[in-house]
């Protein structure tokens, strides 16, 4: 189920956002200043934002740059009561995946969102069709093997699975929570300890040092964040 977060200083557009976007079936948290909604970004694990331009505290447009600027690729769509040419091509420059001037109808954003929630699956798989490099290890998804040095390593797959992922959310934040529900779905006999203990197992595979990780680290009291510039 997708995960957005909605950044709306108008209160009752928030409300009305949330409610009719839950309605269709997604999970949404909704924050009413700049500084709330680049926190929640920073250390949530949403798979899509909202974002209007015009907020307390810190801009829309700040938002998004800083985020970028982080090295998060989380989507990003901009609303704005601004029609001017400038604004839209500024908003894009700074990284937004698409912009929704106000007033518009629900059925447009609706749209809009499913539209950019599919092109990141769909470049996310295109990019898991071959191995790709985390840290000392080569791991393709698609047949389950993992490489080191050109020699095989053994991975469980559970293993495999969240460093998928972690993989999908390079960069962000990953709550052990969402790590949990993810591999084991709602029902899942197990702890955040389990994860952790996993953790431990992925960083000797991935790491040079696993004792001073560089790759998968850990965000104290929130959960676990991949890394792949370091």
């Amino acid at each position: 189920m997708p995960h957005i977060l909605i950044v709306e200083d108008e209160q009752q557009m928030a409300l009305a956002l949330k409610d009719n976007f839950e309605l269709e079936g997604y999970e949404v948290v909704a924050v009413h200043d700049g500084e709330a909604g680049l926190n929640q970004i920073l250390e949530g694990t949403f798979d899509l934002v909202i974002l209007d331009v015009m907020l307390p505290k810190i801009s829309g447009f700040d938002v998004c740059k800083s985020v970028r600027q982080k090295g998060l690729e989380i989507p990003i769509i901009m609303l704005t009561a601004r029609g001017e040419e400038y604004d839209k091509v500024r908003g894009l420059d700074f990284g937004a995946d698409d912009y929704v001037t106000k007033p518009f109808s629900l059925i447009e954003l609706l749209a809009r969102v499913k539209a950019v929630l599919r092109r990141g699956v769909s470049q996310k798989k295109d990019e898991m069709l071959t191995p790709l490099l985390i840290g000392k290890l080569t791991v393709d998804f698609t047949n389950y093997t993992a490489l080191v040095d050109s020699a095989p390593v053994k991975m469980s797959h559970t293993e495999y699975e969240i460093l998928k992922y972690l993989w999908h959310k390079k960069n962000e934040t990953v709550k052990r929570d969402d790590i949990m529900k993810q591999v084991y779905g709602i029902e899942g006999d197990i702890t955040s300890r389990t994860i952790d203990n996993f953790i431990v197992r992925l960083r000797q595979k991935i790491e040079m040092d696993a004792t001073n990780p560089k790759h998968i680290l850990t965000v104290h009291g929130l959960g676990y964040k991949l890394v792949l510039h370091s």
